[in-house]
């Protein structure tokens, strides 16, 4: 694979006579994708009915004859104002009622058939007015499905497609009652009419309603996209995409990328670090100009599992961000960084947002590559030098990792929905062992719940995991690695329900969770000669198979040294102990790293990062402040 960078562009902000510099400028700098189109609906049609393209022809034409290749988009992120006047009632509900204003973007609900099919008509009309453009070379789906909070919506709308889906499921109301064991505070329902959203009720909503309405939005956002890909296939060859976010966990984004043909995600470290991370203020300090040294990684595995392989960054930061609480410049050479990290994960494009500027709107304080004067910003530089370098590599290729780690968006809901402890989150569960398996310096492949085939790893993971399903089932009893899993796994029916023979189910794990319990934050459970567990423990009983006891007398290991299962949520000290254990088993060598350093394998290359201002060295290998390093393997 040879990857390519790109950047973010908007016609419709700039000047005509301004576009043909800008194409020029980008393929000087060593760019040749840009996306467009994905927020241009009211200049396409400002009112129902009345089309203007001829503007966006010429962009088209401009960017690919300088030898651009094109990312075309369904602008359906953002409808304009006289759709929203057609449809009043098409806006999302938060979870208090409340119904969120236009005026910005993403105000659309799922379920809203009146805008569906408002979409729909949009995307054919580009569609087949592009589909056989030569210079665009790919299509975007909408844009950031899920984001601000808008994956579930409690309107009218949503309502009266939930019933339709819970008959669709349940077929009677009496099997509904039944799988959702409303005998319970005497919640049994005569009709589906009856069901209301699981919101603003006096407590907590049955569990499984909650859950079955996760199920639903996710659902929704399935139809939505696929209803856009339908009508997209039917006028172009080119590979459909779209761009999902940083732990957006709130509709399955595996079952999304079925309808498409490339994942993509928008990667912006220091913006997450301040906005979507739970680390400390002092890690937040240290690591305020580099952002997570994980975090990006752990997006760049998942995406390119939910891509079938392949997968793109479509927005890179490339400086200050403007949304996030506190908004800090990128140490020099971090964009560099995060542009090598990207390709060394298996990116095929990783493009930047965006080309210059906004001096105007919501954005403005958002950098580009470019000033909004036009000037090179200290991104553009960054992004100019890996281009150089990229000439230097033949192909940039992916092997199979020897450890996988199993994410589960279903397993988030319902630990969202029931978490037992107000800071037990799956996400978090599941990147701790991430966390712990790169300071090994491993490289780590991740997978769908639903994987049917294990062939080729040495370790498999699956912390969390809420329900094991008959094909993971049957891909662990013919694996022949080891098998790490717990806590929480296998500790629910799909009904949300506790199974009538007592958790951990799953295959080979002999034992009993009699009991469970949260952990304050400043409590730990010591384990003998290993580490603690914090958060959350398990009391096991009926095991014969303990490999390590806490030192209060209860299993903190069970299994054998092929398939165990961990009682409690271990901190990261002990994952490695435990992890570093397993690896000296299988014969994979791994290397402890300090919080800055961390590496990835590709077919041919290692390569190293520094996320620091200062040198770091690891064995014979130094590593130059805001570096990235490559060996031949």
């Amino acid at each position: 694979m040879n990857p390519k960078l790109g950047s973010c562009y908007y016609p419709e902000h700039w000047p005509e006579d301004q576009w043909q510099k800008d194409a020029e400028d980008m393929i000087a700098s060593g760019l040749t994708w840009v996306r467009i189109g994905e927020f241009a609906w009211s200049r396409l049609e400002p009112e129902e009915g009345d089309y203007n393209f001829e503007w966006l022809d010429r962009a088209i034409s401009i960017l690919g004859s300088a030898g651009l290749n094109v990312v075309m988009s369904t602008p359906t992120a953002t409808p304009p104002r006289w759709v929203v006047d057609k449809w009043p009632d098409m806006l999302i509900v938060d979870d208090e009622g409340r119904t969120r204003r236009s005026g910005s973007r993403r105000h659309y609900c799922f379920s809203h058939e009146g805008y569906l099919n408002e979409a729909i008509k949009i995307s054919e009309i580009v569609a087949k007015r592009y589909g056989a453009n030569p210079y665009i070379k790919a299509w975007q789906l909408d844009n950031e499905y899920g984001c601000h909070d808008t994956t579930l919506s409690y309107s009218v709308s949503a309502l009266r497609a939930f019933r339709i889906w819970l008959e669709k499921k349940y077929k009677t109301i009496d099997r509904l009652n039944e799988s959702w064991k409303n005998v319970f505070w005497s919640m049994d329902y005569n009709d589906f009419e009856q069901i209301e959203l699981p919101n603003l009720t006096v407590t907590d909503p049955n569990p499984i309603h909650a859950l079955d309405f996760r199920r639903f939005s996710s659902d929704q956002v399935i139809n939505f996209n696929q209803s856009q890909s339908q009508v997209l296939r039917k006028y172009t060859q080119m590979p459909l995409i779209h761009n999902y976010m940083g732990r957006i966990t709130d509709f399955n984004h595996y079952e999304v990328g079925e309808d498409l043909d490339v994942a993509s995600w928008d990667s912006y470290p220091l913006g997450f670090l301040e906005d979507r991370s739970n680390q400390s203020d002092e890690f937040k300090t240290k690591f305020m100009r580099f952002g997570d040294p994980d975090f990006q990684s752990f997006h760049h595995d998942l995406y390119r599992t939910v891509g079938n392989g392949r997968w793109w960054v479509m927005e890179q930061q490339p400086g200050p961000v403007n949304w996030a609480p506190f908004n800090p410049e990128p140490a020099t050479g971090a964009v560099r960084l995060w542009t090598w990290e990207a390709i060394a994960h298996g990116a095929e494009v990783v493009s930047y947002f965006r080309w210059r500027q906004a001096p105007f709107a919501q954005e403005q304080m958002h950098a580009g590559l470019q000033r909004p004067d036009g000037v090179a910003a200290p991104g553009l530089n960054e992004a100019s030098q890996v281009f150089s370098e990229l000439k230097n590599f033949e192909s940039i290729d992916q092997v199979q990792s020897k450890i996988a780690l199993i994410f589960d968006y279903e397993s988030c809901w319902a630990w969202e929905v029931q978490p037992q402890g107000k800071d037990f989150n799956y996400f978090e569960l599941v990147y701790d062992y991430y966390k712990a398996l790169r300071a090994l310096g491993l490289s780590i492949d991740i997978l769908p719940p639903n994987q049917g085939d294990l062939s080729g790893y040495k370790v498999v993971l699956m912390p969390g995991l809420m329900h094991i399903g008959d094909e993971l089932s049957r891909a662990m009893k013919e694996f022949d690695g080891v098998l790490i899993s717990g806590p929480r796994t296998g500790s629910k029916t799909l009904d949300m329900a506790i199974p009538e023979k007592l958790p951990p189910l799953i295959p080979g794990i002999n034992g009993t969770v009699a009991r469970v319990e949260s952990l304050r934050p400043n409590v730990t459970i010591s384990i003998k000669e290993l580490g603690n567990f914090k958060k959350w423990m398990e009391t096991l009983v009926d095991s014969d198979n303990v490999i390590q006891f806490c030192d209060d007398g209860r299993p903190a290991i069970i299994g054998n040294e092929n398939n165990f299962y961990i009682t409690g949520w271990a901190d990261q000290e002990t994952l490695k102990n435990i992890f570093s254990g397993v690896c000296d088993s299988q014969d994979i060598s791994f290397t402890e790293l300090n919080d800055c350093v961390r590496t990835r394998e590709t077919s041919s290359y290692r390569f190293w990062f520094n996320f620091s201002e200062e040198e770091s060295t690891v064995g014979s290998i130094k590593i130059p402040a805001s570096g990235v390093i490559w060996e031949a393997i």
